[in-house]
């Protein structure tokens, strides 16, 4: 590793991988980043659920006898596509300038797997090291969390986890969490007869209309949360029929429904199937439960006041818009405190000319190495 490596650089270089998802191709990125970290003593795997879609586990272990559970970072190695809009730089060489690193990823997250990297690798020059330090480069997260829904099937490989850092874009601000996601397809069927006799039919987008008012007052039956607010539903979009003379015999509803604390996606399908009579087949699009740590949590409560002292003010306690593979990591590595915080402009991700701000990777991981240091709190 050059001595010289800091954030803009290591960001740099993860971003002149293309692994734009579809296909991914992350294994020439991963396989980078095992060297830098086996150079400091990282016990690196690889696991590949599918040719060139691999998952990266790095760990080093303690170097005391008093050993807490260990710290994991993580974060995801690929990215959107490009979008059909012409960018004005190049999209992979790292251009830099006023301050701003260009490219696909580089808020989304690239610049979050370089701070998480960058702080483990620095934890490994510790003398005192109370906890195993592990990091977990997923691959397929732009597209489902294929990779870390991999994972989590083998728990051995998988590992422990006391405190979990997830580095998606923050703008550097600390995040206690993010609501679920459950998105739906209803499907809605109906018998098809001539446009000129519907008489003989059952017209299917009569049938989701009608479910489609009951959504739009769909009583949840839980309270707002305080930090994480309530759960929201909202119905993107809807195809039904083939022809104008006919009655349509299908129409297919899509709902993207966020949850919060005091409700399981699994309860809510329950109860939209209850609202609407059973008369609908829901398919399942995305299901991924809220992620929340209460702020006073011990662990959360210091890596905030980390966070404070680091950036030199008070933060306010947020969550993020967004869900992340913590959704899927925080149940399998048995609910630990998790973090959810990144050097990335969060209003950047997924945008043409994306871009970071360069000197808020080197302070990120400066957050991560303090809360994962000596002073590691669990």
């Amino acid at each position: 590793m050059s001595e010289k490596l800091n954030g803009l650089e290591l960001t740099r270089n993860l971003v002149s991988f293309n692994t734009i998802n579809p296909p991914g191709n992350e294994r020439p990125c991963v396989e980078y980043i095992a060297d830098l970290m086996k150079k400091k003593g990282f016990e690196t795997t690889f696991h590949e659920y599918e040719t060139g879609r691999t998952n990266l586990i790095a760990r080093l272990p303690p170097t005391t006898t008093a050993v807490r559970k260990p710290i994991v970072f993580s974060g995801h190695i690929d990215t959107v596509p490009l979008g059909q809009a012409a960018w004005s730089v190049s999209p992979f060489d790292g251009e830099v300038h006023d301050g701003k690193l260009y490219g696909r990823g580089t808020s989304d997250m690239k610049s979050g797997v370089a701070a998480c990297v960058l702080a483990a690798i620095k934890l490994a020059d510790l003398q005192v090291r109370n906890a195993e330090v592990a990091v977990i480069i997923s691959a397929g997260e732009e597209t489902g969390y294929k990779g870390v829904l991999e994972l989590v099937k083998h728990p051995k490989l998988l590992g422990e986890c006391g405190a979990l850092i997830v580095a998606e874009p923050t703008d550097n601000r600390p995040m206690v969490g993010h609501k679920g996601s459950l998105w739906l397809n209803l499907h809605f069927k109906g018998v098809t007869a001539h446009g000129s006799m519907p008489n003989l039919g059952k017209n299917a987008i009569y049938k989701a209309c009608k479910a489609i008012e009951i959504l739009k007052n769909f009583n949840f039956k839980v309270e707002p949360h305080a930090i994480l607010g309530g759960p929201t539903l909202n119905v993107g979009n809807m195809k039904a029929g083939m022809n104008v003379n006919s009655v349509p015999d299908f129409a297919v509803v899509g709902v993207d429904i966020r949850t919060t604390v005091g409700q399981t996606n699994a309860q809510v399908r329950g109860a939209i199937a209850a609202a609407l009579d059973n008369e609908v087949e829901i398919e399942i699009l995305t299901d991924m439960e809220h992620v929340y740590t209460d702020p006073e949590d011990p662990w959360m409560s210091s890596s905030i006041a980390i966070s404070e002292k680091i950036l030199g003010g008070a933060v306010k306690i947020e969550t993020a818009t967004y869900f992340t593979d913590a959704s899927v990591l925080k149940p399998a590595f048995g609910n630990p405190p998790t973090l959810i915080m990144g050097p990335g402009v969060l209003a950047m991700a997924h945008q043409t000319d994306e871009y970071c701000e360069v000197d808020k990777i080197d302070t990120c991981s400066e957050i991560f190495q303090a809360i994962g240091g000596e002073n590691y709190v669990l």
